[in-house]
């Protein structure tokens, strides 16, 4: 038997498949633009700075293959396609508030211990 702690390292633990989730760069973002409301393609991209329309593309791809995101198509012309979250994406919501909550209060220190670290590794420093 093992405790929980220990668990995390075995090949078939659940914690590892939400850490392979959150861990991509620009999943917990999109997911976090989605929790807002349902929105097209484009409307993610002007919303998540910095990501490119291939890689949002991958992102909302892997997501829907989690079964986090839904991608509707509505029969219009020209057809309208928007993202949302689906019910089990919508569980997610709350574990990125408190990540964003944690970013928020503790980025500043984190941001300065790497200038601190970058100072002292650097010639003559």
């Amino acid at each position: 038997m093992h405790d929980s702690a220990e668990s995390v390292f075995l090949a078939d633990c659940p914690a590892r498949l939400a850490i392979e989730i959150i861990t991509n760069k620009w999943a917990v973002v999109v997911l976090f633009a989605l929790s807002r409301r349902p929105c097209r393609h484009g409307e993610l991209v002007e919303l998540v700075g910095g990501i490119s329309r291939k890689v949002l593309t991958q992102t909302l791809r892997r997501l829907q293959g989690y079964g986090l995101v839904e991608r509707r198509t509505y029969p219009e012309a020209p057809p309208r396609v928007e993202y949302r979250l689906t019910d089990l994406g919508q569980t997610l919501v709350e574990p990125i508030a408190v990540l964003t909550d944690w970013a928020r209060s503790y980025g500043d220190a984190i941001v300065s211990f790497q200038e601190e670290a970058e100072e002292e590794s650097a010639p003559g420093g």
